[in-house]
């Protein structure tokens, strides 16, 4: 599983060092080797094979022929880095208008690059592509709010569902906020860390989105409402077994910003 190219390999332990499980060790004059056991614990990451700089290594699951060179006039300054994560907004107003399906399949495939449990990539996308399914999916949080408002009122009275629902009533869409399309991530809820893979997931194509000219937003009440209400939990017809955890509005904007907001840092704790 672990195949290194005598002619390529220099031999200089890069990919020992690049081995976060220490599985990959380099006998005296010899070439890199698995360590006793190294099959069952590689987690097929692709680290070694990334990190050589000759190309020398490779695993079944990755050649390096098929994971292209970072381009190195691509990768973005601090400044850069700085203003592509300050600028990020969560986009609450969409245009009436449809996604490109090349452009909604590019972030399903950078939603495939984020950090994973184990490398385990337990992470399915349900992407809603009619924006018809995405307004009946809104309806459906907006009947859940109503029962609770009948049922539970001195519950749905903070969180103002009063408000959201008569907003409902009147034409607008509080829930999805008119959005195209719906993302939403599941995965086994029985894999380690499933929804922190979601979560994870999510926020690459989110992140990601601007750059396709897009915005995004998360979809807070409808994701308390399909854990909850069971119209809503069959309309999203996951797999037996999996959870729901999270759920990703996508669009072209209806504005655009022109200035990075003032945000208070975290509170911290020097030790």
């Amino acid at each position: 599983m672990f195949l290194v190219d005598p002619e390529r390999c220099k031999r200089d332990g890069i990919c020992v060092e690049a081995c976060g499980r220490f599985i990959i060790r380099m006998k005296k004059g010899g070439f890199p080797e698995l360590a006793p056991g190294g099959e069952d614990l590689c987690l097929k990451c692709g680290h070694c094979v990334c990190a050589c700089p000759t190309g020398a290594l490779s695993i079944p699951a990755m050649r390096p022929e098929e994971c292209p060179e970072i381009a190195r006039d691509l990768v973005l300054n601090e400044a850069q880095g700085e203003q592509f994560l300050k600028s990020r907004r969560s986009i609450r107003g969409y245009q009436d208008r449809r996604v490109e399906r090349e452009k909604l399949t590019k972030l399903v495939e950078l939603a495939g690059f984020a950090p994973s449990a184990h490398n385990a990539r337990p992470v399915g996308l349900l992407v809603f592509e009619d924006p018809q399914s995405v307004r009946h999916l809104a309806g459906l949080v907006i009947e859940w709010m109503e029962g609770v408002l009948k049922e539970s009122p001195a519950w749905a009275a903070p969180l103002g569902f009063d408000r959201i629902v008569e907003l409902a009533r009147k034409g607008r869409d509080p829930i999805l906020r008119n959005a195209p399309h719906l993302f939403v991530a599941h995965a086994d809820e029985k894999a380690r860390l499933a929804k922190e893979d979601c979560v994870l997931a999510l926020a690459y194509a989110e992140l990601a989105a601007p750059s396709l000219g897009l915005g995004a937003t998360w979809a807070g009440f409808f994701m308390v409402a399909s854990q909850i209400y069971p119209p809503l939990k069959e309309a999203l017809k996951l797999p037996a077994g999996h959870g729901n955890f999270g759920a990703l509005m996508i669009g072209y904007p209806k504005v655009k910003f022109l200035r990075l907001p003032k945000r208070q840092p975290p509170r911290v704790t020097w030790r």
